[in-house]
C-alpha cells in the first residue's frame, strides 16, 4: 500500500511539474511580450490594485480549499456547501470593492483607475469555483487534467493579453488576461473533473470546516496582508514606475519557484494528510521533499540571480535595467520557500492550524518590524527589498521549529540536509557571475552562462555525492516506464 502511495505521489508530482513548467514557460513567454509593449508605470497600476484582490481572496477561500484536502471523510455536501459559501464570499467582496473604487482610486491619486478595479475585481467570481475545484483535483490526485486545463487556459489569456496591448489598451491588457485565464480555467475545469456542484448545502459541514478552516483564513489574511504591503508602500511611497521595477523583479524568480515549489505543495499536502497517522512515515517523505526540492530550487535561484543583467537586456530591453536588483534580492527571498513550504505543509496536514496561526503571528510581527526599520532608517525601495529576503531567512527557522517536536526533524538537521546544495549553488553562481565580465553581447553571454551554470552545479552535485541526484534520475526512470 505505501509502495502505491509512493508512486501516485511521484506519478502526481510529475504531471504537477509539467502542469506548473508548461504554464510558467507560457506565462513566461507572453510576461516578455507584455514587457516589450507596455511601460513599468503600467505594471505598477496594476500592483496596487492586485493588493485589494489579493485580500478578497484570502477571504473567499476562507481555509476551506486547504480544509476540504486536509479533512479524512469529505463527500458531495462537503464539496458543494464549500462552493456555495465561496461564491456568497464572493459575491459580497465584488459589491464592495465596486462600492469603494473611486476612494481607493483617490487614494493612489488616480481617479481612472476606479474602472479598472471594478473590471478586475471580477475576478473574484470565477476564483471561488476554481479554489474548490481545485480542492477536489488534489483529492482524487487528477493533475494530468489540470494540467491540460491550466495550459489552455494560459495560452488563451495570454493571447487576448498580447492582442490588446498591441491594440494599446495598456494596463487594460494585464487586467483582460488574469479576467480570462481564471474564468476559462474554471470553465475547463467543470468540463474536465468529475467534480460538479450541487445543489445543496450545509451549515454543519461549513461550520465544521471552518473549526479548521477560520485559523487559515487568519494566517492567510496576515501572510497576504505582509507580502502585499511592500507593493502598496512602494507604490504610495514613491512611484508607479518604481513599483512597476519591484514588481517585475520579483516576478522572474517568482515564476520558477511557482513552478517547483507550487507543485510540492500541492502534492505533498493530500499525500502527508494520508499518512497523518504514521509519524516516521512522514518525517520521511518530508525530509525527502525538502532535500530534492532544495536541491533543484536553489541552483535555479543563484544562476537567475548571476544572469539577471544579461537576461533581463536580451528579454525584455535596457528600460527594465532598473528591476535587475530587485530580481537578485528576491532570489535570495524565495530560494528559501522549498523549505518553508515543507514545514508547513507537514503542520497542515496533521490537522495544527493553530500552530500554523501561531507561526504566521510571530513571523509577521518581526517582518513588520524590519520594514519599518527599512523604511524609516534607509528609505529606498531597494532596502524594502532586503527586508524581505532577511525576513525570508529568519522564517526558514522559525517555520522548522515545530516540527523538532511533532516530527523529530528540526531546523539543524534540515540545514545540514540541504548544506551541499546550498555551497554547490554558491560556488556556481560565483562561477557564472564571473563570466558577466566576457565582453560578449547579451546574446552571446547568455547560453554560454546557462550552459557552464548547468555544467557546474551538476559536476559538483556528483563530486559531493548529492543523493538528490540520482534518486530524481531514478524517480523519473520509474514513471516513464509506467
Amino acid at each position: 500500500m505505501s509502495e502505491n502511495r509512493s508512486g501516485k505521489a511521484a506519478s502526481s508530482l510529475l504531471f504537477k511539474l509539467m502542469e506548473s513548467f508548461g504554464m510558467q514557460g507560457i506565462a513566461f513567454v507572453v510576461g516578455l511580450v507584455l514587457a516589450r509593449l507596455l511601460d513599468p508605470a503600467d505594471y505598477g497600476v496594476l500592483g496596487m490594485l492586485t493588493v485589494f484582490i489579493a485580500f478578497s481572496q484570502v477571504f473567499v477561500q476562507s481555509g476551506l480549499n486547504t480544509a476540504l484536502i486536509q479533512k479524512k471523510d469529505t463527500d458531495e455536501e462537503d464539496f458543494s456547501s464549500a462552493f456555495w459559501f465561496s461564491l456568497a464570499v464572493a459575491v459580497c467582496l465584488y459589491l464592495l470593492l465596486f462600492a469603494f473604487a473611486p476612494l481607493i482610486a483617490a487614494m493612489m491619486n488616480r481617479p481612472e483607475v476606479a474602472p479598472v478595479l471594478r473590471v478586475l475585481a471580477l475576478i473574484l467570481i470565477p476564483g471561488s469555483l476554481v479554489s474548490i475545484q481545485g480542492a477536489a483535483v488534489a483529492r482524487q490526485m487528477l493533475f494530468r487534467k489540470m494540467m491540460l486545463c491550466s495550459l489552455i487556459a494560459t495560452v488563451l489569456s495570454g493571447a487576448v493579453g498580447i492582442a490588446m496591448a498591441y491594440a494599446g489598451m495598456r494596463y487594460w491588457a494585464l487586467v483582460a488576461q488574469q479576467l480570462t485565464n481564471q474564468l476559462s480555467l474554471a470553465v475547463l475545469l467543470l468540463c474536465f473533473i468529475p467534480w460538479k456542484p450541487a445543489f445543496r448545502f450545509s451549515w454543519q459541514r461549513i461550520i465544521s470546516l471552518l473549526r479548521y478552516g477560520w485559523k487559515l483564513l487568519v494566517s492567510g489574511i496576515l501572510e497576504t496582508g505582509y507580502v502585499n504591503l511592500r507593493s502598496l508602500v512602494i507604490g504610495l511611497k514613491y512611484d508607479e514606475a518604481a513599483l512597476g521595477h519591484f514588481t517585475r523583479g520579483k516576478q522572474f524568480p517568482e515564476l520558477v519557484m511557482n513552478a517547483v515549489n507550487g507543485s510540492i505543495q500541492s502534492v505533498m499536502l493530500p499525500v502527508l494528510s494520508e499518512e497523518q497517522d504514521d509519524i516516521p512515515r512522514m518525517k520521511q517523505m518530508m525530509r525527502r521533499s525538502v532535500k530534492v526540492s532544495s536541491f533543484v530550487v536553489l541552483p535555479l535561484m543563484a544562476g537567475l540571480a548571476a544572469v539577471a543583467a544579461p537576461m533581463i537586456s536580451l528579454l525584455i530591453g535596457d528600460k527594465w535595467l532598473p528591476c535587475v536588483p530587485f530580481l537578485q534580492i528576491c532570489c535570495i527571498d524565495f530560494a528559501f520557500y522549498p523549505i518553508h513550504t515543507a514545514n508547513l505543509q507537514a503542520i497542515n496536514a496533521m490537522g495544527r492550524s493553530d500552530v500554523f496561526l501561531k507561526l504566521e503571528l510571530i513571523k509577521k510581527s518581526y517582518g513588520v518590524a524590519i520594514l519599518f526599520i527599512a523604511l524609516f532608517c534607509f528609505d529606498t525601495p531597494l532596502a524594502i527589498a532586503w527586508g524581505a529576503a532577511l525576513s525570508t531567512v529568519l522564517s526558514a527557522f522559525v517555520n522548522a521549529s515545530p516540527n523538532r517536536k511533532l516530527l523529530g526533524y528540526g531546523y539543524l538537521e534540515q540545514m545540514r540536509d540541504i548544506l551541499p546544495s546550498i555551497l554547490c549553488a554558491l560556488a556556481m553562481f560565483a562561477a557564472v557571475w564571473l563570466m558577466n565580465m566576457i565582453a560578449l553581447p547579451p546574446i552571446a553571454l547568455l547560453p554560454l552562462q546557462v550552459i557552464a551554470g548547468v555544467a557546474i552545479y551538476a559536476g559538483l552535485a556528483l563530486l559531493t555525492r548529492n543523493d538528490s541526484l540520482p534518486y530524481l534520475l531514478e524517480m523519473g526512470k520509474k514513471i516513464l516506464k509506467k
